[in-house]
């Protein structure tokens, strides 16, 4: 054996078995590992002080917030991470909560206020939600229902419900304003799902039925409040069920289960109560802040060629809407495509080979992907789908009938969802397969011993234990498309547009208008404030996609 003064000796298989080897690659490993996080950092700072600008803030400025927010958050940290880890990745964790859902709340909410009319939400959320009582009633009633039957019965329910969506549910129920629309349809689904975390953890029905009635009270009252406070009724009962309801629910079971670790929540109310004494005694001293690019103004604002008056609103509504048909196309087929190619696909040479082409794809370059969605939905079916095809309808002396070319149109919202769909489709089934790969074939023996089929083995055991993995997959590649620019260049993405009001919009996403920025409008203004400041904006909304996908993981591999 190698000894510590660098000697070393003759290893079977192994050859010289060195120490003083070891060490040198072990440092060399970390040298370029730290090389790596530095140049990123640097990275990143550089564009920040652009994007933000702090050294043009008054001194007492940082006084104020050094004195208010940075000293107690240090302080309370080093505190809990010399007394109780665990306590302090409470803390963390309850602030991160908070941070998260405040961001895919605001993302959520832009749809409800400049695409989704909220009184047409409510309809359509009524006409899904009474079918869906009723099956689930019907499903557990006494009644001997043969599954035909019931899935007809089903079938009609839904057939009605939404026939009498734009015929008189609107007028059947008064619903005063839209803020009160979002807060009945968002808060009963959290109220739900609130009553099923509760029942869960505390195993007490009516302490599951009482955080129910609070929740839905809470989101309700929310709408007011929002309206009031210049948040917006609309947007206020989404940020109270996205972000206020989760952490609600995880600090209660923090301080009812683990008593020991509720010192932790010190630290998200040093960081918040720090920022708003900061803020308070900024604005009674009159210290100018720093003047930043990234501000609400620049969040809300609409594109424009001049520098001063651009805004990335309408690029982070394309966005969203973009992600919302990503994730309604790759999700279904991605998963799908796993689970028959792992668990009822042969296991034969066209298998492998369908397989092996399933991992190349999920490294072709974007920009191929991006020249396919052009070439398949804009130039075949941007004209429109034929319901009655030419080659029928002429001999027949009839007129060739086409549908939904507006939705096929160059850059429109549709396009750039099936053109990133594409993209991201690979990289989905290959994280689904593996997770469904990882499920140990004991657990599927064990389910077909007691009787159970192949879909229900596959429903009930696979499934079930692969979920986390193909949400964390899934999740990742979402984050991927919503960075992508080269397939919007390629379907025709406008450089400038108003934010979008329905599907057939031509979309402007957040890369796309970064590229623009820097390149059609590349004046010095626009590449050192403007587009460092739209980069901060986009690294935000990544960052917080993956950081679902590394706590689901986290959850579920402590579960697990």
């Amino acid at each position: 054996m190698a000894t510590d003064t660098g000697e070393y000796e003759k290893t079977s298989g192994f050859g010289q078995v060195s120490q003083t080897t070891g060490t040198i690659f072990k440092y060399a490993l970390l040298a370029a590992t730290l090389v790596g996080i530095i140049a990123l950092g640097a990275l990143l700072l550089y564009v920040a002080n652009d994007a933000i600008q702090p050294f043009t803030a008054d001194p007492g400025w940082y006084l104020v917030f050094f004195t208010t927010f940075v000293l107690p958050t240090v302080a309370v940290g080093w505190y809990l991470n010399r007394t109780s880890g665990v306590a302090l990745s409470t803390g963390v964790t309850t602030i991160g909560m908070l941070l998260v859902g405040t961001i895919f709340a605001a993302g959520i909410s832009t749809v409800f206020i400049d695409v989704v009319y909220p009184l047409m939400w409510f309809a359509y959320f009524v006409a899904f939600a009474v079918p869906i009582a009723f099956a689930i009633g019907l499903s557990r009633s006494d009644f001997e229902i043969p599954f035909l039957g019931w899935l007809g019965i089903t079938v009609i329910t839904f057939g009605a419900s939404l026939a009498l969506v734009p015929y008189g549910i609107l007028r059947l129920l008064y619903i005063p304003t839209n803020g009160m629309s979002m807060a009945l349809t968002f808060g009963s689904v959290a109220a739900l799902a609130g009553r099923s975390y509760v029942s869960k953890r505390w195993d007490e029905e009516r302490t599951a039925n009482i955080a129910a009635g609070i929740i839905l009270l809470v989101t309700i009252l929310s709408s007011f409040v929002g309206g009031l406070t210049g948040i917006g009724a609309v947007a206020a009962p989404i940020l109270t069920t996205m972000a206020l309801v989760p952490v609600g629910l995880y600090v209660a079971d923090t301080v009812t289960h683990r008593p020991e670790n509720k010192v932790g929540l010190a630290l998200p109310v040093a960081i918040i109560g720090g920022a708003l004494l900061g803020a308070f005694l900024v604005d009674v001293l009159s210290f100018a802040g720093p003047q930043s690019w990234l501000d609400w103004g620049f969040v809300t604002g609409n594109s424009s060629s001049t520098a001063a008056d651009a805004g990335l609103y309408p690029a982070i509504v394309g966005s969203v809407l973009l992600m919302f048909v990503v994730s309604l196309v790759s999700f279904p087929l991605g998963v799908g495509a796993a689970v028959y190619l792992e668990e009822y696909a042969p296991d034969n040479k066209l298998t492998r080979i369908i397989t092996i082409n399933v991992s190349n794809l999920a490294g072709v370059p974007s920009v191929v992907y991006g020249l396919l969605g052009a070439g398949v939905f804009v130039t075949y079916l941007g004209p429109g789908i034929p319901v009655l095809p030419p080659a029928i309808a002429n001999p027949l002396g009839l007129s060739p009938v086409y549908v939904a070319g507006s939705l096929f149109g160059s850059g429109t919202i549709v396009v750039g969802g099936l053109a990133l769909s594409l993209l991201i489709l690979p990289i989905i089934i290959i994280s689904s397969q593996e997770a469904i790969r990882a499920v140990p074939n004991d657990m599927r023996q064990a389910s077909y011993g007691m009787g159970a089929t192949k879909w229900q083995t596959v429903r009930n055991v696979v499934l079930p234990r692969a979920f986390p993995g193909i949400l964390t997959g899934t999740i990742l590649g979402l984050g991927r498309a919503v960075g992508e620019t080269a397939p919007l260049i390629m379907i025709g993405a406008a450089n400038i547009a108003p934010v979008p009001r329905t599907f057939e919009s031509v979309v402007a996403a957040m890369p796309m208008q970064i590229y623009v920025w820097a390149g059609t409008f590349a004046t010095p203004e626009f590449f050192e404030r403007v587009v460092p400041a739209g980069v901060i904006v986009l690294l935000i909304a990544m960052l917080a996609m993956n950081s679902v996908a590394i706590a689901l993981r986290n959850k579920y591999q402590k579960e697990g």
